[in-house]
């Protein structure tokens, strides 16, 4: 019941359609024993009675009625399509919405070969129940019960005779759908696993290739498709197993008409029309049996369907506007202050105790280990995750009072792992900005060093590039992220390790163009290389969730910690140290003059040789 209540709220609006649906299957269902019923009277009256006057008003009756419940049943289609793509759409509508609005822990629940599923064949299973199954199973009940008072109205004592197979039926529909139920739960897990590993190939396809694993993917996708396999012939063998019985019973009824209506034709306790009447309905009373089969096999898919598409649609939002948020219309000055921050995930502590603050205009450089943190303390700041404890201020005031959209607004984010739409690189610079005009969308091309290579290709900003940014290299998908960035503007903008990609040259020049941005910026810089962050008003070094050593470039130097102990291995990975420069001089030199002593005194010897053999 709850499922179909679930579905009735989302019909808001179609509701008409899909009862004026479900009343013309009623309607066209019973209009099915109108013929019999004239049927009779042809047999009865014209054809034993010898009486001719009635039967071309019978024929003409009994072609309207044919044509007219083929039309009801043409517009009842229609209408039960309205409603269920009415549905279908709707929940769609709310699915999309709800991961849009999600918080990273949903996303890391959910994988994105699971959610495709569930907004694609879970919605269709559904569309199939509002639009197919429902009306075949009112109207299958509609039938069987207007047939049983039709026979009832004949022959009572025939009608409960015919009618005495249905309690058999019932037990094994009974015993049919509880042990279907689990197999189709099963059968819809084994389609997400199949989803999700597709999904994942076909994403990673260039990680597949790079490391040649073809062979691999293709044994793991076939195993999911035969697992797949393997479980949808288990529920057909179920379903085969069970339909014979309700074949059987509803068949029964054809031979309790043969007997039974036989003996009372000969005892003269039905007329030949009556005969014919009941010969002419049996079918509609076996039907309905024979359809209830499949009809609560397509019940139960939708029953599981309907519980995958629930668990997202209604599943609790991770992060949204708190009551009374309000608009961050005025741009902010860009100060940022984290206050006794503290964030796990999974029961993992990843962000313990963090304080620091960020004057307005000012450069926050963060370094750190793989795993410290770093990513995470500015998800803080976009609100992709909440903390558990202490909050995160902006200019002096908590960012959950502002709006998530407004707040979002005002910061410009560049990651690492760069994501760029099928789309031109113009649309993927104006993305955040889409009334961005030409010359300013140049202008922050060129900012991030962009523009030279943009003007460089075919079609220049209006080049078209691949899904994720594909043909074009990795340090060109981050210009392009940092010309996004840079375009709306933003009053903090966050770099998280945004030049990895780049050279030092390249690099250089980023940071020059950085520190003189045309509009006021707090930027937050995450870098692996001090070259990107020696030049920050504060650099915070983190280790296990926790800010370790905080200072200038210089000031971290002057402690000797974990800085000094990086600047030190990327300097001398990066330069040769002066003492092994002269080292190498002095013995070049050395090397040099002790060849070409050598040569002289070899010329030496050979002259005091032929001179002492001249004199002999």
């Amino acid at each position: 019941m709850g499922q179909i209540k679930w579905v009735w709220d989302y019909m808001k609006g179609k509701r008409g359609f899909f009862l004026a649906g479900l009343f013309l299957s009623i309607l066209t269902a019973a209009m099915r024993v109108i013929n019999p019923l004239l049927g009779r009277q042809i047999i009865d009256e014209v054809i034993i009675g010898q009486n001719t006057n009635p039967l071309v008003k019978l024929l003409i009756i009994m072609f309207i009625v044919q044509v007219t419940r083929l039309t009801l049943y043409y517009i009842m289609i229609i209408f039960m399509e309205i409603a269920s793509t009415s549905v279908m759409t709707d929940i769609r509508k709310d699915m999309y919405h709800m991961v849009q609005w999600q918080d990273f822990r949903f996303l890391n629940r959910f994988t994105s070969g699971n959610l495709m599923t569930r907004m694609t064949q879970d919605l269709d299973r559904l569309r199939h129940t509002v639009a197919w199954v429902s009306y075949q199973f009112i109207g299958a009940i509609a039938l069987f019960l207007s047939t049983f008072i039709f026979y009832m109205f004949i022959n009572w004592q025939l009608a409960l005779c015919l009618v005495a197979v249905t309690p058999f039926i019932l037990l094994i529909s009974r015993h049919f759908v509880k042990k279907i139920r689990p197999r189709f739960a099963l059968l819809r897990q084994k389609l997400t696993d199949l989803g999700t590993a597709v999904t994942e190939n076909i994403v990673g396809i260039r990680v597949v290739k790079a490391f040649a694993r073809e062979e691999y993917e293709k044994e793991k996708i076939e195993k999911h498709n035969a697992e797949f396999r393997d479980t949808s012939c288990e529920n057909a063998l179920i379903v085969a197993k069970y339909q014979p019985f309700l074949e059987t019973a509803s068949q029964l009824l054809m031979v309790v008409m043969l007997i039974v209506g036989g003996y009372f034709l000969i005892r003269e306790w039905m007329t030949p029309g009556e005969y014919m009447a009941f010969s002419s309905l049996t079918w509609a009373l076996s039907a309905p049996m024979q359809m209830l089969g499949p009809l609560l096999a397509d019940l139960e898919r939708y029953t599981s369907a309907g519980e995958m598409i629930r668990e997202v649609v209604e599943a609790p939002k991770g992060i949204s506007d708190i009551c009374g948020a309000v608009e961050l219309e005025d741009r902010p000055n860009g100060k940022i202050e984290f206050r006794d921050i503290k964030l796990s995930i999974n029961d993992t502590t990843i962000l313990d105790d963090i304080n620091f603050t960020a004057d307005a205009g000012s450069t926050i450089g963060i370094l750190g280990s793989t795993g410290s943190g770093k990513t995470s303390l500015v998800n803080l700041i976009m609100r992709f995750y909440e903390p558990d404890y202490g909050a995160v201020l902006l200019d002096g005031v908590d960012i959950r009072r502002y709006t998530l959209s407004s707040l979002r607004r005002n910061i410009g984010l560049a990651m690492q792992d760069v994501f760029l739409f099928s789309d031109s690189v113009k649309g993927n610079i104006c993305y955040g900005r889409p009334d961005l005009d030409e010359e300013s969308m140049k202008k922050r091309a060129i900012q991030a060093d962009a523009d030279g290579f943009i003007n460089g290709m075919t079609d220049g900003y209006d080049t078209l590039i691949g899904e994720r940014g594909v043909g074009i290299s990795g340090g060109q998908r981050q210009r392009i992220a940092l010309a996004r960035a840079l375009a709306v503007e933003p009053s903090l903008l966050i770099l998280d390790d945004t030049t990895s990609a780049v050279d030092s040259e390249t690099e250089n020049y980023i940071q020059d163009q950085l520190e003189n941005l045309d509009f006021p910026c707090t930027k937050i810089i995450i870098a692996q290389r001090i070259s990107s962050l020696r030049k920050s008003n504060l650099i915070l070094v983190m280790d296990k969730g926790q800010i370790i050593e905080r200072g200038t470039h210089k000031e971290l130097l002057a402690k000797k910690g974990f800085y000094h102990h990086i600047w030190t291995l990327q300097n001398n990975a990066g330069n040769i140290p002066a003492s092994k420069t002269v080292s190498k001089a002095v013995s070049k030199v050395v090397s040099t003059v002790a060849s070409a002593a050598g040569s002289a005194i070899s010329k030496i010897t050979d002259v005091v040789k032929k001179l002492w053999r001249g004199k002999k």
